[in-house]
């Protein structure tokens, strides 16, 4: 019998996974880039994502879930923050900002629909 948590089923989850994937990709760039303090930041930023929705998933009560995705939004807006920085900074061109821009906007709206539905 496989048994697997909660939270796997969640596609919020694993949009923040593969979003999380494309960041960890840019963070070894950075790194090879000798960029170690953005590379760091950014991939804290990014596991917290993922890791807020798995943490919040195992609570019984909907009130706590909705904190840890908030949780997880404000960290996919860190993300962000540190995505248009690298950007300003000349460790990515436009099209890499606006793709990693875009699809942390498309999960933070994810996120925020989830937590809509779970106060109904």
């Amino acid at each position: 019998m496989s048994r697997h948590f909660r939270f796997e089923s969640l596609h919020i989850w694993q949009e923040a996974v593969a979003v999380g994937d494309d960041l960890f990709n840019l963070a070894d760039t950075l790194e090879k880039r000798k960029s170690f303090r953005f590379a760091e930041q950014l991939r804290g930023a990014t596991l917290s994502i993922s890791n807020n929705i798995a943490e919040g998933s195992g609570d019984d009560s909907d009130k706590e879930f909705r904190r840890f995705l908030k949780y997880a939004r404000r960290s996919a807006f860190e993300c962000a923050n540190i995505v248009i920085i690298c950007q300003r900074r000349g460790y990515l061109n436009t099209e890499e900002k606006e793709s990693c821009y875009e699809r942390l906007d498309i999960l933070c709206r994810k996120i925020q629909n989830f937590r809509k539905a779970l106060n109904k």
